[in-house]
């Protein structure tokens, strides 16, 4: 199937299809100048998935460059490695740069060719659910920097999104359930009924059910993309929706050093459950649908209370990792909150201080409500 990003001039389909990755000529084909393509990935993928996307492309010379897999390499070094080795290789602004892997390799790649001869194109070819149904579609590109996640970055488009659900049979089930809260996302932020999708189908589609997968990936795409075309640049709080828990889960991920220790998605899981909590809190949101939030990805064997991270910082440490935060505007804060299950808007008026408050309880292990 095909979803499209309605951006006029930018506009790009997102291909999506079993298989897809071993018999991409037709949608990775004609991108290929002089029958070459450039493609960037990391090593785990490469020893996975690039063989296969070079017999599906018959005639075509892949020249690869092959980068160390992890959220450590989304750096300053890395992407001056990449930019660099694009120049060697001779890239032109009507090249068109593939990305492999997950959200780093996409990250990376999308924000060095968007500097490159001031913009060449690129394709995204997401191989984790959590690209598949996020940060494959939309434009943003980003490294992290030391003041936090995702703060040196630029929009930059891809051309086309080439999807093959078939690459998740060889992810580790942590993986999965990382990219899974992202699904999951799209039903709390305006979607109740595919909430209840997820709540019913959840633990299949863990478990390798392909109907669910897909249905799960193309559900999630064509949410994004509907966002994305009414708000690309995040200027109308339209998109801005699509950050429900990331400001809790950078933090987290923050005072656990981006690591493997906890992965983005598991921060964006634990993220929505506190952010779902204060707003029951604020008597914004039912105490009910915090519950549902937190007993489904519980049920999963998602990690859901901030105490058991092992954490040593203060709230207050936390709260500072959140005032890096790209929404931060004229020292006000911008919280994605939630008056139910599919009801989520964007607040400006939460006071720091009940939120070091709250996660301080959250952090000692306190019983919610």
């Amino acid at each position: 199937m095909i979803v499209d990003v309605a951006l006029g001039m930018r506009a790009y389909p997102i291909h999506i299809a079993p298989g897809l990755l071993g018999a991409a000529a037709p949608v990775l084909g004609p991108f290929a100048r002089n029958q070459r393509l450039v493609v960037v990935t990391d090593e785990s993928v490469a020893a996975l998935h690039l063989q296969t996307l070079a017999t599906g492309l018959p005639g075509i010379r892949l020249e690869p460059i092959v980068l160390p897999p992890g959220e450590a390499t989304k750096d300053w070094a890395h992407l001056q490695l990449v930019v660099e080795r694009l120049l060697e290789l001779g890239v032109e602004r009507s090249d068109a740069v593939v990305a492999l892997g997950g959200g780093v390799i996409g990250d990376l790649v999308g924000f060095a060719c968007s500097m490159l001869k001031r913009g060449c194109r690129f394709v995204q070819v997401p191989t984790t659910l959590l690209s598949q149904v996020d940060s494959s579609v939309g434009g943003k590109t980003a490294i992290n920097a030391k003041a936090g996640k995702n703060l040196v970055g630029a929009f930059h488009q891809p051309v086309a999104v080439l999807i093959d659900p078939a690459v998740l049979a060889t992810l580790p089930r942590r993986e999965l359930m990382a990219g899974y809260a992202e699904v999951v996302k799209y039903g709390l932020i305006n979607d109740a009924a595919f909430f209840a999708w997820c709540e019913a189908n959840g633990a299949a589609l863990l478990d390798g059910d392909a109907t669910a997968q897909i249905h799960a990936i193309a559900h999630s795409c064509r949410a994004k993309a509907a966002v994305v075309a009414a708000d690309e640049r995040e200027t109308d709080d339209i998109r801005a929706l699509l950050n429900l828990g990331h400001t809790f889960g950078h933090a987290f991920e923050a005072e656990t050093g981006f690591s493997s220790r906890l992965l983005h998605g598991e921060a964006v899981a634990l993220g929505m459950v506190q952010a779902f909590r204060l707003s029951a809190l604020l008597s914004l949101c039912p105490e009910s649908d915090a519950a549902r939030v937190a007993n489904h990805l519980a049920g999963l064997g998602f990690t859901i209370e901030p105490s058991a991270l092992g954490l040593t910082c203060t709230a207050a440490r936390l709260v500072e990792h959140m005032c890096q935060d790209k929404k931060m505007s004229a020292g006000r804060l911008a919280f994605i909150l939630a008056r139910g299950i599919g009801q989520s808007f964007v607040s400006r008026d939460v006071e720091l201080a009940d939120v070091e408050a709250f996660l301080a309880e959250q952090l000692a292990g306190q019983a919610f409500p």
